[in-house]
């Protein structure tokens, strides 16, 4: 059984990263099913530390855009829109080169708040970082 009210496509995501963090970051929407947003973003000059390795904050850039937008595709109602209230991260892996894939899934959707986990993993499918956003559901009218 799909959550979505309103199902978010590939096109329309990218389309809406285009001129802001994510397309400067490299992120591309890579799939999308009944209860799950996936998205890879690069290990490169843009996402790296000093160190060489990825930035923990590009990982959670990662997150709270996956979570984010599946978010604003499970509303109820006109005139709403779900905005972070907190999120974090656990970062358990470093990654120097290739991409990392993170996946958006609800742990819940309310009619105020909504949370979400996100896992973003390397191309081995190992976890690199686990992350929780939650989401304040506000009027915009």
């Amino acid at each position: 059984m799909s959550i979505w009210t309103d199902r978010p496509t590939l096109e329309g995501m990218t389309e809406r990263s285009q001129q802001t963090a994510l397309q400067h970051l490299g992120i591309e929407f890579l799939e999308v099913g009944d209860d799950f947003v996936k998205a890879r973003m690069p290990v490169d000059h843009r996402t790296i530390q000093p160190a060489g390795i990825l930035h923990g904050g590009a990982s959670v850039v990662l997150a709270e855009t996956l979570g984010s937008v599946a978010a604003n595709h499970c509303l109820r109602g006109e005139g709403k829109a779900a905005v972070g209230l907190e999120i974090n991260a656990n970062h358990i892996r470093s990654v120097a080169s290739g991409w990392v894939y993170g996946v958006a899934k609800p742990l819940h959707i309310g009619g105020s708040t909504q949370v979400w986990e996100i896992r973003i993993e390397n191309e081995d499918g190992k976890p690199v970082c686990i992350s929780r956003i939650t989401m304040a559901v506000i009027d915009t009218r």
